[in-house]
This record gives C-alpha cells, structure tokens and sequence, in this order.
C-alpha cells in the first residue's frame, strides 16, 4: 500500500464504527496531511477495543515509516551534563527516543489522551504508539478496577515507539497554591518511575515535564523537583542514563540552570 492507502484503509476501518463522523469525513479537501491529520483525530477519540488483525498491520506499517521519518535518536549518543554522566538534556519529540523506556504524564483513567488532535504529551506518546497502547492501558485498569492514583507508575510496551516501553504515571493537578502535598506527589511520580524502571531491568529513561502543561505545575518549581528527585535515586541506584526531555526553550533554560549547564 502507499501511504495514501494506508491512511484511507485505517480512516474507513475506524468510521464503520464510529459513523458519527462520516460528515467530517466528506468534508476534508484532498490535502493529505489534513487526512492524516483526521485519521490520528479518530484514533484519539476511540474507545479501547480490538480491531481486525489487518487493520493493525497497516497501521504499524504507517507509523513504522512515520518513525523512521521523523528519526530515531539514540540516547546513547546524546551528550551528558557536566557534572553526571548518567543526566541528559535534551530538547525535542519525546516519541522519537529509543531509550529503554519513556515516560507518560498520564490522566488518572490512563488510556490516553481523548481530545482529537491535542498536543499534550499523552496525546502525542498514544498517537505515535498506536491503538494498542490505549487496549493494553485499557486492560490494565480493568484488572486494577480503579483509577490510578497520582504519584505512582504503571509499565506498557511501547509498540510503534523507537522505546521498548512506555511508563505511565499521572502528576498533580494544581488549582491554586502548590502545597506540600503537591510536591511530594509530583517527587513520588519520578520516584516510582526510576523504581519501576530498575525493578524491569532498563537501562535508560527518559521523562517528560511531568504536571506542567493542563495540570498547570510551576515550570521553575517541577523542574527542581524532577532533578531532585532524579539525582537522590541515582545516587544510591544503577541506571545507566536518564534523559530529561524538554519541550520548548523556557523549560529548556530552566533545566539548564538547575543542572549547571551554561547557556
């Protein structure tokens, strides 16, 4: 199939169940981003569910080429920090590191993201990974048979991710002042992620800014948590390296003064 096929096999499979939006559907110009763009929309609002074994071949098949597209980076050639061998900066696209496993800022339902086309970091992982990231989230929280409470971690494959696994953990809310509660929930999410990730036996993790975007933690604040955090664990843990991954040039400046890195 060509890519254009791919997306209007994927794009017919997912409106026979949902036919609701067979309208906006008609309505797309020819444009192939935009039809792209429409097909990721109808993943993000789908609800967990199997599909036919077809449909996931061909969308592997489309996110395999868009990875490779996008580029791999490999976490093992990315400069350490000064001052710690085993700490990364890095500015970009959480989905296009291959580390062991990256890290999710999930919602307390943890099955991603379902506003079509969100830019959040749950939408973005969900939406690169492929459906079947949001059916294994789906059957873990019915075995659970709760949400998930903030300041833990939970682990998933990573599926069309260049990451072996994805950790999905879910940070705090803030609707006001940050309490202490809220500081020790966001240090308790790096925490049990490194935990996590070391009882599995990776080598390499990368996090993401975990509460600052809709959840509306301080920049400043949870950067100086997250290091904190990350540094006490390694001084008395094994993992190789992690990767503080950075979205936009304010955290990127934040993350370089609190880790000592000129500007």
């Amino acid at each position: 199939m060509t890519r254009d096929e791919q997306i209007g096999f994927l794009t017919a499979t997912l409106l026979e169940e949902m036919p609701q939006y067979r309208r906006e559907a008609s309505r797309l110009p020819e444009d192939a981003g935009e039809r792209r763009f429409f097909l990721r929309c109808l993943m993000n609002v789908r609800e967990p569910g199997a599909l036919p074994p077809h449909y996931y071949e061909v969308q592997d098949e489309l996110l395999s080429r868009e990875r490779e597209e996008k580029g791999v980076v490999s976490v093992s050639s990315l400069p350490s920090i000064r001052f710690d061998p085993r700490l990364v900066l890095w500015q970009g696209d959480i989905t296009r590191l291959d580390a062991d496993a990256i890290v999710d800022a999930a919602n307390s339902q943890l099955l991603g993201c379902f506003r079509p086309g969100h830019n959040c970091i749950d939408n973005v992982i969900h939406s690169a990974a492929g459906l079947q990231l949001r059916e294994e989230c789906a059957a873990l929280m019915r075995r659970q048979g709760h949400e998930e409470p903030t300041g833990r971690a939970k682990i998933t494959g990573g599926y069309n991710l260049p990451a072996k696994y994805v950790l999905h953990t879910v940070g705090p809310i803030i609707s006001g002042e940050v309490t202490e509660e809220d500081r020790r929930l966001l240090a308790s999410c790096y925490r049990s992620c490194l935990t996590l990730a070391e009882e599995k036996g990776l080598r390499s993790l990368a996090f993401c800014c975990i509460s600052t975007g809709v959840f509306r933690f301080p920049k400043e604040e949870a950067a100086q948590i997250a290091v904190a955090a990350v540094r006490d664990y390694l001084h008395r843990r094994s993992l190789e390296r992690v990767v503080f991954c950075v979205h936009g040039d304010e955290n990127l400046q934040i993350y370089r003064r609190i880790l000592g890195e000129s500007i």
